[in-house]
């Protein structure tokens, strides 16, 4: 009987914990969150990963989900739409430690150049960020070496974020078209 009311009480503790790290996600313990916001100091955060865009093979990361008539003409696949939910990993080769997805779509945008419309959250599943999220959208000129995304928000410890991604394709491969995408992160939250 003893260890039927520990586990009890031990289930009911469990179930009154803040969730994502500490945070309250229910309405009262987000307005608390924004009323104590005032006292609150902006934070830095740095983070530099990698993600696995896979088109190919049986498995792939990122599938096709429409198109447009035209696009099968288009030297810059205008109107092509994919979904995403990319690995991300701490270095470049796919077997290296996986800290979240990449989750999203992205569009071709233009008939002149390799150019994207992409929308996708950078979903942390591992470490002290477990379960946090930050929301990207933004313009990406494939043909340029760097290329800038706003981080428009996020959610978790990263609350009100804002910052910039810094992306370089890092391998690409030609036939497969599946590339590796490295990531700079910088944000400010809270």
């Amino acid at each position: 009987m003893k260890k039927f009311l520990f586990m009890i009480c031990l289930l009911i503790a469990v179930a009154n914990l803040p969730s994502t790290l500490g945070l309250n996600l229910s309405p009262k313990g987000v307005e608390k969150w924004f009323k104590n916001l005032s006292h609150a100091k902006e934070k830095m955060t740095k983070f530099h990963f990698y993600f696995h865009d896979i088109v190919s093979g049986k498995d792939p990361s990122a599938i096709q989900i429409a198109q447009a008539n035209i696009t099968s003409l288009s030297p810059t696949s205008f109107g092509l739409v994919k979904m995403m939910d990319n690995p991300m990993t701490i270095g470049p080769n796919i077997n290296s430690e996986v800290i979240g997805r990449a989750q999203g779509m992205y569009g071709f945008t233009s008939f002149e150049d390799r150019e994207l419309l992409m929308t996708f959250n950078f979903v942390f599943t591992q470490g002290k960020y477990n379960g946090s999220t930050l929301s990207i959208l933004g313009h990406n000129r494939v043909s340029r070496e760097y290329r800038e995304l706003p981080v428009v928000g996020g959610s978790g410890v990263f609350r009100l974020a804002r910052g910039t991604v810094t992306a370089r394709t890092y391998w690409f491969n030609a036939t497969t078209r599946d590339v590796i995408i490295e990531c700079h992160v910088i944000i400010l939250h809270y």
